[in-house]
């Protein structure tokens, strides 16, 4: 009777569940097949937009592609650098935002804002704030007299790239910081009081305690914004639009102009699939090493 109950369950589980995963499919696994498709052929205006098989042409033609590989490491330096960024920033203000203090909940509430508001006019803010002529950043730095002429933060490459980090640092960790307050305020309060019988510091509490608990939150949020920030496309198209001389152009970027100025459907799909693969084996090796982490956290609880 029980394993029948079972079975039923199950059959009704499965039941439920189609439906979303025909829509999945619909509106995740079509587009990348049919990138995959696509790949092996040449569509470009050359040939008229009619597809000319080419094997693995597209690919070897990448493997020669300078500007893909320095988009790559341009998409690279920014993943990790505002990733990390926004884990330690994050995990500081959820720290804060979970303590007990008068006006926390409006506190908490405009923390969130800057992740609610659009990314687009975000990045037109940032462009002003940086401006060499009239922007915040110059003004201030003068005024405190540590320059004396404004600095070209988004025509230097370096300062660029730097520009566009800190403005996605400052839109998304809010994101980051919501999850791991959720996944604080799910700790006991019992836990911290028995360390601090024992003596525990508060960074021993932390450690011991906190970082292990928090660890799947920890792993849901760096995936997710490692999947975000690898394709990072309007913010650094709005307010460098990849310049200057390509310093800030990501695989997005440049895969947005193989398809849609240059019309190389065949080339770009097979970007698209180079790309997909990459970030789906990043993901995988960072999702490896987490679970490794959280594992070795938990047994030291």
């Amino acid at each position: 009777m029980v394993d029948y109950v079972r079975a039923q369950e199950r059959r009704t589980g499965w039941f439920l569940t189609i439906p979303a995963l025909i829509i999945l499919a619909l509106v995740f696994a079509y587009p990348i097949l049919r990138a995959f498709w696509q790949s092996i052929f040449t569509i470009n205006l050359g040939n008229q937009l009619q597809p000319e098989f080419a094997g693995i042409g597209n690919f070897a033609r990448m493997a020669q592609d300078g500007r893909f590989w320095r988009t790559m490491l341009n998409t690279t330096v920014f993943t990790v650098a505002s990733v990390v960024s926004e884990l330690v920033l994050g995990m500081a203000i959820a720290l804060v935002l979970n303590q007990a203090f008068r006006g926390r909940g409006i506190v908490r509430t405009i923390s969130i804002l800057p992740w609610a508001l659009p990314t687009a006019l975000i990045a037109l803010a940032w462009t002003w704030i940086f401006n060499d002529q009239f922007g915040v950043v110059n003004d201030l730095l003068r005024r405190f007299g540590l320059i004396q002429t404004g600095i070209n933060w988004l025509g230097e490459p370096a300062l660029a790239m730097t520009s566009v980090i800190i403005a996605d640092v400052w839109k998304t960790t809010p994101f980051i910081s919501i999850l791991l307050l959720a996944g604080l305020q799910s700790i006991p309060d019992d836990l911290y009081e028995a360390q601090a019988i024992d003596g525990a510091s508060p960074w021993q509490s932390f450690r011991q305690v906190t970082l292990p608990l928090l660890m799947p939150q920890i792993v849901i949020a760096l995936l997710f914004r490692l999947a975000q920030a690898f394709g990072i496309f309007d913010l650094i198209s709005v307010m460098t639009g990849g310049g200057p001389g390509g310093a800030t152009e990501t695989v997005s970027l440049y895969i947005y102009a193989v398809v849609m100025r240059y019309l190389d459907f065949g080339y770009g799909s097979a970007l698209v699939v180079v790309t997909f693969l990459l970030l789906v084996l990043a993901i995988a090796i960072a999702s490896f090493f987490l679970s490794r982490s959280r594992k070795r956290a938990s047994g030291a609880i």
